[in-house]
């Protein structure tokens, strides 16, 4: 195993301080570089420190966390970045781990898991907390198409003409009901799909997802 040498970067003192003292006790590991935002960690970076690995929080003064991914990166390009914050919002999740973050953790994992993560990850692995591992798995988990029994018989009528390329004019004269019926079995149609055009609703048929 390769030796780790890291650098951490995190604007909060007391965290940074116990990273610090814990994570340079480990013989696995060799803290080379402590700072508090992403600007001065460029700063002080030298290709002598050969940093492999970076914990890395997202809410820092100045460029946050997640906007450092790529700069570090940059400088870095083979550097493994676990992200150590607050934040458990799936939107930063996976603006962190698209930009190239390989493991994400709150900072609610003690320093056992947070050695652990960084072990994990230099052996080629990924490490996330359970909660967040759960949002990820939930995001790439096949959703669940919508039944053809969730439509009325009239919606699919409805449905069948647009496929056809009927108007709603058209539509309405076909099956003997108004115009204003038409929308509205339209409108329902599109909450029920949950999509917003004619042509999600044609593409869902045609897919087999309605």
């Amino acid at each position: 195993m390769s030796a780790i040498k890291l650098g951490i970067v995190e604007d909060e003192p007391l965290v940074l301080e116990n990273l610090e003292l814990f994570l340079n006790a480990q013989v696995e590991i060799d803290v080379v570089a402590t700072e508090n935002s992403v600007e001065s960690f460029l700063d002080i970076f030298h290709p002598r420190y050969g940093i492999n690995m970076v914990l890395l929080d997202i809410s820092l003064p100045g460029i946050s966390g997640l906007e450092g991914i790529r700069l570090i990166k940059d400088k870095i390009p083979d550097v493994d970045i676990i992200m150590l914050t607050a934040y458990e919002d799936s939107e930063r999740i996976f603006k962190a781990l698209c930009a190239g973050a390989v493991s994400y953790l709150t900072k609610r994992a003690d320093l056992l898991t947070i050695r652990e993560a960084i072990l994990t990850v230099n052996k080629g692995g990924s490490y996330m907390s359970p909660g967040i591992a759960r949002k990820v798995v939930n995001h790439f988990t096949p959703k669940k198409t919508l039944k053809t029994d969730t439509l009325t018989p009239r919606q699919e009528q409805v449905v069948e003409g647009l496929v056809d390329g009927l108007s709603y004019k058209m539509i309405a004269d076909k099956y003997s009901i108004s115009v204003e019926t038409v929308r509205d079995h339209i409108k329902k149609i599109y909450k029920k799909l949950q999509v917003n055009s004619k042509a999600e609703v044609i593409r869902k048929k045609l897919d087999g997802r309605i």
